[in-house]
């Protein structure tokens, strides 16, 4: 079977502006078919970490909360809180930062703000899913709860992923912190003493003390890790100034994809027909949402995506961005030609095909897919 993806590029006209294009391609993709009278509907996005631009424009937001509200449906903006120490990581600041970065409850059309897993993220619901690595996956309880789901995922790299779209804002985004816990439990990170400046960010921010300043031979200050104690967080590698913690690559990072993919299927367990997935191709950063900054985009910015279906979603999302020359001066230095692959050259040891694979295989979607492209509509003079 072939997946229909949906596409609208970033072309505007005096008949037709960005946010009421997207209400057509949203509509034209088939948001209406999930929804009905009353649906309590979870509109899963990334609020943007306190210092970070690359999320989402709010304005974006709005626009598709009033579609969904065309159908007389009751949406909450959501979002579950993270794993590692930072903006986000208890409902009270994860509310403020969301306020702070635009969407409050008069920009966003009176639409509220309740983070899925509540105020310390233990609010959580156990879904069998008797999967290879997961049984059981844990899942901030007010999605499960909602009656309908529309993720609206920023398309971008990301470190431990490759990419981060819909399957990453379903699967990761949804898991309460057990879930996330979970998920990167046995991904350990190592540390470069060689460029260590000994400055302690890492360990100031770790959630379970795993990191400690300790003196070398030659009285430096260097990070020491306790692999015993780590649960692969990544907050230490985000938090780095030097980049010298960095992903221990080996063969757990297949297992985290697979784990991801199987988060997600928990999410989607009772949401069949009650699904709609939405990836914004622009300010392709090379890191997650989660960094409290964002670096320059990899490639320029491309379109919307809408679909029914999670896998497809990604996969054409994946080749779209590849399909681009990259932009001179970013992050990345290799792949930068047409055709070549982007994630690849920000990140040569994620198989980041893995987790469409394994997606696919474990029934969350297909990865053939049709790209059917939104025509602009172009402004007519009278007589012409």
């Amino acid at each position: 079977m072939i997946a229909e993806v949906f596409f609208m590029d970033l072309k505007a006209t005096s008949k037709e502006n960005l946010p009421q294009k997207l209400s057509r391609l949203v509509k034209t993709a088939g948001i209406k078919d999930i929804l009905k009278e009353n649906d309590l509907t979870s509109v899963k996005i990334h609020f943007g970490e306190k210092g970070n631009t690359a999320y989402i424009r709010p304005v974006f937001i709005r626009q598709i909360i009033e579609t969904i509200k065309e159908y007389k449906t009751d949406p909450f903006l959501t979002d579950a809180n993270t794993l590692y120490a930072g903006t986000r990581s208890n409902s009270v600041s994860h509310i403020h930062t969301a306020i702070e970065n635009g969407f409050s409850y008069s920009s966003m059309d009176t639409t509220p703000i309740i983070i899925a897993d509540g105020l310390r993220g233990k609010n959580t619901t156990k879904v069998k899913v008797d999967q290879k690595n997961c049984k059981h996956v844990h899942i901030g309880s007010e999605i499960i709860d909602s009656d309908a789901m529309v993720s609206i995922a920023h398309f971008k790299g990301h470190e431990l992923s490759g990419f981060g779209g819909t399957l990453k804002n379903v699967g990761m985004g949804c898991a309460s912190r057990k879930g996330k816990l979970d998920m990167h439990s046995k991904v350990s990170p190592k540390i470069k003493r060689k460029t260590c400046i000994g400055c302690g960010e890492c360990a100031n921010h770790c959630p379970v003390a795993a990191i400690e300043l300790k003196t070398n031979d030659d009285n430096e200050k260097k990070a020491y890790l306790d692999h015993r104690k780590c649960i692969g967080c990544a907050e230490c590698i985000v938090r780095c100034p030097t980049e010298s913690v960095n992903i221990n690559w080996n063969q757990t990072i297949p297992v985290f994809l697979e784990k991801m993919m199987e988060y997600t299927l928990g999410v989607l367990k009772n949401k069949k027909g009650k699904s709609f997935f939405i990836n914004f191709i622009t300010d392709i950063t090379p890191k997650c949402d989660c960094l409290p900054y964002n670096e320059a985009p990899i490639v320029n910015n491309i379109g919307i995506l809408a679909s029914t279906d999670p896998v497809a979603i990604d996969q054409a999302s994946a080749d779209l961005v590849n399909e681009q020359k990259a932009i001179p001066g970013s992050v990345l230095t290799t792949n930068l030609k047409p055709g070549e692959d982007k994630f690849k050259g920000l990140y040569p040891d994620v198989e980041w095909k893995h987790q469409l694979d394994y997606a696919q295989k474990i029934g969350l979607g297909t990865k053939k897919y049709r790209l059917v492209k939104l025509e602009t509509l172009s402004y007519k003079k009278s007589g012409s």
